[in-house]
């Protein structure tokens, strides 16, 4: 990758932000047609109004629906600006991964990883579902790729100490309350970033995604946005515990085995 860092920094900003709102744009397709069990690839784009091919020229993200005012040139009909906001978000990851990791396999990684989290968001908070058609393939890409970043042992070992955990939480959860509480999609989802990150790291995932989970509960519950029965998507965030352990979950173990062994 040498001849890439020749290249200077400020085209290689505008590469990544421009990559960014083209995975962005896909993040849309997906967002759309997978919970609906769709092809993505099959039809092209189209208004979802009136059914009409959308041009090339009127699906340049962000800057198209700028152009259009928002609104279908066919039919006039508004365009959500959740698409345009879900192609900056995708840019701005890809953004914050390049500075925090450089032009490395692990950004590239990180190319793949920050969209797909993303569309698991937001399919999770529109549909409370996680689809297998991203969890299963994303098992066998995190063994692939953390074979690389922690060691194929340490992966396999990820991947089945962060699955048998959710697992046995449902379980658990199923014969006490007599109601499913976690999906087999939030299982498979930590499965597959165990075998992504390793054992010490799911674990940290598992950790930092029940604090933020607990919090906005209890939140909710003191705000009385939600009830004792309210069903919250868990998809955001283990997606935003999986970001946060990417990038600093090797120094945030560090801190903690420092504090508890006492070396610094």
């Amino acid at each position: 990758m040498n001849f890439l860092i020749s290249i200077p920094f400020s085209l290689q900003i505008t590469a990544i932000l421009f990559l960014g709102l083209i995975l962005g744009s896909f993040v849309n397709v997906c967002i759309h047609r997978l919970p609906k069990k769709e092809s993505i690839i099959f039809p092209g784009s189209h208004c979802i109004s009136c059914n009409e091919p959308i041009s090339a020229w009127d699906n340049i993200p962000i800057f198209s629906y700028l152009l259009l005012n928002g609104k279908c040139r066919q039919c006039t009909k508004p365009i959500s600006a959740i698409y345009p906001i879900n192609e900056l978000i995708t840019a701005l990851l890809l953004l914050v991964g390049f500075l925090k990791l450089g032009i490395s396999i692990k950004f590239l990684i990180f190319c793949i990883i920050a969209p797909t989290l993303l569309t698991i968001s937001i399919i999770d908070i529109k549909h409370k579902i996680i689809p297998d058609i991203i969890t299963i393939p994303g098992i066998l890409f995190g063994l692939i790729a953390g074979s690389y970043l922690v060691g194929l042992k340490d992966s396999s070992l990820g991947l089945i100490v962060g699955g048998s955990t959710f697992l046995i939480i449902s379980e658990i959860y199923y014969r006490i309350r007599g109601r499913v509480g976690m999906g087999g999609g939030d299982i498979k989802f930590i499965a597959a970033a165990g075998a992504l990150l390793g054992i010490q790291q799911v674990i940290l995932i598992i950790f930092i995604s029940s604090f933020m989970g607990s919090f906005v509960g209890l939140a909710g519950l003191a705000g009385k946005k939600f009830n004792a029965l309210s069903q919250i998507p868990f998809g955001p965030f283990l997606s935003g515990g999986t970001l946060i352990v990417y990038f600093w979950g090797e120094q945030i173990i560090q801190i903690y085995i420092m504090n508890i062994t006492g070396r610094y």
